[in-house]
């Protein structure tokens, strides 16, 4: 599977199970980790968490490894690792208090 495929069903994954505000950052250019940066909210912790499990199923579905899971228990923040792609899964309150678009907007 190639990198567009990959985005294109974790962009499917989120949009299909309501994230809001989801923003994509090529990084390819200013760093080795990953390709692609993926950030995205719920609306509740319940929400967050219910979305990184939804995007595991769908992408281990498809063949892909995650190479990393991180904060599903707790829904406030969560760090799905593709290698490729890696994408966050924030609470509001979260996502507003790291600005991680001021990282890599």
């Amino acid at each position: 599977m190639n990198i567009k495929e990959l985005k294109d069903i974790v962009l499917t994954s989120l949009n299909d199970g309501k994230a809001t505000n989801i923003n994509v950052y090529d990084v390819k250019d200013i760093t080795s980790m990953s390709d692609y940066i993926l950030i995205a909210s719920g609306r509740s912790r319940r929400q967050v968490s219910s979305l990184a499990e939804k995007l595991i199923q769908v992408t281990r579905k498809n063949g892909v490894q995650t190479l990393g899971i991180e904060g599903k228990t707790e829904g406030e923040w969560v760090l799905v690792d593709l290698g490729d792609i890696i994408i966050h899964i924030m609470h509001p309150d979260s996502r507003e208090y790291y600005q991680l678009e001021k990282l890599w907007g």
